[in-house]
């Protein structure tokens, strides 16, 4: 079992932890993922890295309290550990030097941008970075990715904090303004959707990281199926990433919601 080492609260659905896996953090790459599960009878859940450290044999995870298994993890204390955690697992980001990256991160889909953002900074790309949620609560890792950014936009829908709008409209006001060379999007579905209409229609190369409907992380439940340039694929071994111009988005937040009202109920009990 992993412990977990050290836990960080970013608002009251989110939370930031530290476990111990020497192994997945020397191994793991931008890009890759992690299964967690808790307890002998929990659910398996995947979750995307967002920093590793090779020399203290950690990797760091952000968790939102959605279902009864993220909640259980969530809720997790210093101390504890995970039952199992498996990876590195899918496969990571292609990291090249390009030109100019735009980088758009919505509410907890900043986390496992920030790797990928670290790595096309490090291959010599300029890169600039938008990061957007609802509120300035729900605003995470802004530092961090600050850091690896030449240029960052913050954005909120209610103007609490940044600039007051959605990602989209941040995106459009830089790619008039420069040339983009490759957008990376990675958020809810819906966000990921109107990202790739708007990059689409300037022309962007555009990836988008579609981790959210994982099970098992290994291609055997057949769960993660994805419509990709009108050809099934598999999220978990195939991707996560994808040519996001390419993605059938309204499958894929249709096929997000067929549990929900038992997912619901389930929490509820």
């Amino acid at each position: 079992m992993n412990q977990i080492l050290r836990k960080q609260s970013f608002s009251d659905r989110v939370v930031q932890i530290e476990v111990e896996a020497p192994l997945i953090a020397k191994a793991r790459k931008p890009g890759n993922f992690v299964i967690v599960r808790v307890g002998e009878k929990g659910e398996r859940i995947p979750l995307t890295i967002s920093e590793a450290d090779p020399q203290k044999g950690t990797i760091t995870l952000v968790i939102q309290k959605m279902g009864v298994s993220s909640t259980k993890i969530a809720n997790l204390n210093e101390g504890e550990y995970i039952t199992d955690l498996v990876g590195p697992l899918g496969k990571p980001t292609h990291i090249s030097k390009v030109g100019t990256v735009l980088a758009c991160g919505g509410g907890v889909g900043v986390a496992p941008l920030l790797p990928i953002i670290q790595g096309f900074k490090e291959a010599g790309n300029r890169v600039v970075t938008i990061i957007a949620a609802r509120t300035e609560e729900l605003v995470i890792l802004e530092e961090e990715v600050r850091k690896y950014s030449d240029e960052m936009l913050v954005m909120t829908d209610d103007g609490s904090y940044g600039k007051q709008g959605l990602i989209t409209e941040g995106m459009e006001e830089i790619i008039k303004r420069e040339k983009i060379d490759l957008a990376v999007t990675l958020g809810p579905a819906i966000m990921m959707k109107f990202c790739a209409l708007l990059t689409q229609k300037y022309d962007i190369p555009t990836i988008a990281s579609l981790n959210s409907i994982m099970v098992d992380g290994t291609g055997m439940c057949g769960a993660c199926r994805v419509t990709v340039g009108g050809k099934t694929r598999f999220t978990c071994v195939d991707g996560p990433e994808f040519d996001a111009h390419q993605i059938d988005f309204d499958e894929m937040i249709s096929r997000l919601g067929g549990y929900r009202k038992e997912e619901i109920e389930k929490l509820n009990r």
